[in-house]
């Protein structure tokens, strides 16, 4: 009997402990070149559900540029959620992306100013103050919608993922279905 009860534990026991080894990567860092974050973002993902890497999730970056007197940044925000079994996902999301910009060409001016009509004047000229991300964005800062539909490879016990989506992008002047995004990081 004492042997019998022994077994059984030692059984129960290594069960519990095989069950506890199997973490799902339920998080995610990345690079995205293009996507969500416009030009680039640095991105935290995560699941709502820690057990289970096909449910539904978020995702949090921050993204931009500066050179020769022009910057950018983004800060794209989506809701996703992922269809399928480990390690590959079928992708669907959900989101907006903030993101400003700003011009040489406004630095130097001392009195510039918007006036009513949203037009910037320097030295009492109104200044071309057209912004275009693939659509044309109506001042600064500025939100421009974007969804994610594409294929994420997240390994099984974590690791090194990878992401390839197409991402149509949308504001009040528009919709645009071509632009495309692909990242890089590591599932934990």
């Amino acid at each position: 009997m004492k042997k019998s009860l022994a077994i059984l534990i030692f059984f129960a026991l290594g069960f519990t402990a095989q069950a506890q080894e199997k973490a799902v990567p339920y998080r995610s860092v990345f690079l995205e070149l293009g996507g969500s974050g416009l030009a680039y973002s640095f991105n935290y993902d995560f699941r709502f559900d820690s057990a289970r890497t096909d449910s539904w999730g978020m995702r949090v970056g921050v993204g931009g540029y500066a050179m020769e007197g022009d910057s950018f940044y983004s800060v794209p925000v989506l809701v996703n959620k992922l269809y399928g079994n480990g390690p590959h996902y079928f992708e669907l999301g959900l989101g907006a992306t903030f993101f400003g910009y700003t011009n040489e060409r406004y630095t130097y001016c001392a009195n510039g100013f918007y006036d009513a009509n949203g037009m910037y004047v320097c030295n009492d000229v109104v200044v071309d103050n057209d912004y275009n991300f693939i659509l044309p964005v109506d001042g600064n800062p500025s939100l421009m919608g974007t969804m994610n539909i594409g294929y994420r490879k997240v390994p099984v016990d974590g690791g090194f993922s990878w992401r390839v989506n197409l991402t149509p992008i949308f504001n009040n002047n528009g919709f645009w279905p071509l632009f495309a995004g692909i990242g890089f990081g590591y599932a934990f």
